[in-house]
């Protein structure tokens, strides 16, 4: 590789991580907000609730990846040209083709690492991400035995305890029953544990009383055992419907009798979509290449190019987006999805191509 390539690649890598970074970090907070209940309501741990938000970060990368790439390559090439690199390199006889290579080089690794999270990565983590949110949404576990916080597992039903030892013994239990306005039920116990029996799960509570007030008498039991039937309580795990972003591409283009024929359109629509949006890597770079090499240089600015390439992009990237959802509903739009990806990239690459002597391109550019 000549070294004005490995510069511009250099730079171009750097720009690209840093923005994939940034964004990343701001879409994944955005993102992992939405789960914080899992702390404040279920009491999940803050290691928990970090390992449940970093299995979303293959699909933010996916979907970040071509704009990131495209903000760089404007970015880098804008620098340069404003700094007179670029003229010096086209001086020096080398064609727009030539200049943009470096681009083309550093948009096909970023494109290859996007398919590998289109095609593995992704599925692998969604599946793993539903999985860990389903359990801590479904199982009783999770969210009865939490220490040192109020629990709702149902609407109506708080469950308290002060800390679990090592043995899995619960200190300090509180559980009240409001479901039922009429008849609300509080129970005090020193200590419990949760027992699997052949009728289901059971809470055992120890050295405790119940409270009932119904119909505005108080009644008072003190025990010694008392068994609590949590089987109603326990939303136990069985199998789920699977998500398209969970399927393999064999999968989304595999027409399955079981379920209804949009969601087999749903399915087919995500397949079409992860094998265009990793390719938008390429088409964006051509696009930001195609404005931003032709022309005369202007020591005044490129705002203007630099205002277009970025409609251009908007527009394609928009573009994408909603035919996305457009595929989902019309199969006939996988063809124009298609075309939103190819039209572009044509367009640009006739528009890179050098139509001047290389001489008259160094008087232009001088």
């Amino acid at each position: 590789m000549y070294h004005y390539s490995k510069y511009i690649a250099r730079h171009l890598i750097h720009s690209t991580l840093l923005i994939t970074f940034s964004l990343t970090s701001i879409v994944w907070l955005t993102q992992a907000l939405r789960f914080i209940d899992f702390i404040v309501n279920q009491g999940v741990s803050i290691m928990v609730f970090l390992k449940l938000t970093i299995l979303l970060i293959p699909s933010l990368l996916l979907m970040i990846l071509p704009p990131a790439l495209f903000c760089s390559v404007l970015f880098v090439y804008n620098k340069l040209k404003v700094e007179s690199e670029l003229i010096v390199m086209q001086a020096a006889g080398l064609s727009k083709w030539r200049l943009g290579i470096p681009a083309m080089q550093v948009a096909v690794l970023v494109m290859l690492l996007a398919y590998s999270i289109a095609l593995y990565l992704q599925p692998v983590s969604y599946t793993r991400f539903r999985d860990m949110q389903a359990f801590l949404r479904n199982n009783y576990a999770s969210i009865l035995l939490q220490e040192g916080v109020f629990s709702n597992p149902v609407e109506g039903l708080t469950v308290f305890l002060r800390e679990r030892d090592k043995d899995g013994i619960l200190h300090g239990i509180l559980v009240h029953d409001n479901r039922d306005p009429k008849a609300t039920v509080t129970m005090l116990a020193e200590e419990g544990k949760l027992v699997e029996t052949p009728q289901g799960p059971r809470f055992l509570l120890m050295h405790g009383n119940r409270q009932e007030i119904n119909n505005g008498k108080l009644s008072f039991l003190t025990f010694d055992n008392y068994t609590m039937d949590i089987s109603l309580y326990a939303k136990q795990m069985g199998a789920r419907p699977l998500d398209p972003q969970e399927m393999r591409l064999p999968q989304l283009f595999t027409y399955d009798d079981t379920v209804s024929p949009l969601e087999n359109q749903k399915r087919f629509a995500e397949g079409h979509q992860r094998l265009i949006w990793p390719a938008y890597s390429m088409t964006l770079t051509f696009v930001a290449l195609a404005v931003l090499l032709s022309g005369q240089f202007n020591r005044r600015g490129h705002w203007q190019r630099i205002a277009l390439a970025s409609a251009f992009g908007v527009v394609i990237l928009f573009s994408a987006v909603g035919l996305r959802g457009m595929m989902g509903v019309e199969p006939q739009m996988a063809a124009v999805g298609y075309l939103n990806l190819f039209v572009p990239c044509v367009i640009a690459w006739w528009a890179l191509r050098d139509h001047m002597p290389p001489r008259k391109m160094v008087q232009a550019a001088a």
